[in-house]
């Protein structure tokens, strides 16, 4: 069973989403998803509140079990995402070095974009090899924000 609960934050509603073994989804807005049940389950309030410690500057890692759904191509550059430290960007093309297939960028933005588990899985650490900030499926106004959370001597509104 699939459960979900849409809670507020300074970049706007959040929703979060899981089952009885782990986090599903970490999305931006305040649509419903077409399936599941809304409840805050245990699971979903340790994701909140996690979130909210990182959004306040309190949390520079996430202890949550992670369940993404999606390709082995998918999982693979999102466990890669998730070992870009705190504070630090990588270009999608050390992205596709890091996972062994160096021509693989442009797979690797869209395995970037489909990521469901935002902020958590960090792929807002992703930028174009040029600094440029490329796109991110909250916004970029959330993806700057984020960086200059994580990175306050970095104005990143300037690249």
């Amino acid at each position: 069973m699939k459960y979900w609960d849409i809670f507020e934050s300074e970049l706007g509603p959040i929703q979060v989403i899981c089952d009885e073994e782990g986090v599903l989804g970490v999305e931006f807005g305040s649509e419903a998803p077409k399936e599941g049940l809304k409840k805050s389950t245990d699971l979903i309030k340790k994701t909140v509140l996690q979130l909210n410690e990182y959004l306040i500057g309190e949390r520079t890692e996430f202890d949550l079990p992670l369940k993404p759904e999606g390709t082995a191509f998918q999982k693979k550059v999102w466990e890669a995402l998730c070992t870009i430290p705190y504070g630090q960007t990588r270009s999608y093309k050390e992205i596709a070095v890091q996972i062994g297939n160096e021509k693989a960028c442009r797979a690797v933005g869209m395995a970037n974009n489909r990521n469901p588990i935002s902020i958590i899985i960090p792929c807002h650490r992703v930028i174009g090899a040029d600094k440029s900030l490329v796109g991110y499926g909250g916004g970029l106004n959330i993806k700057v924000k984020l960086l200059n959370l994580e990175s306050p001597g970095v104005i990143w509104e300037n690249y």
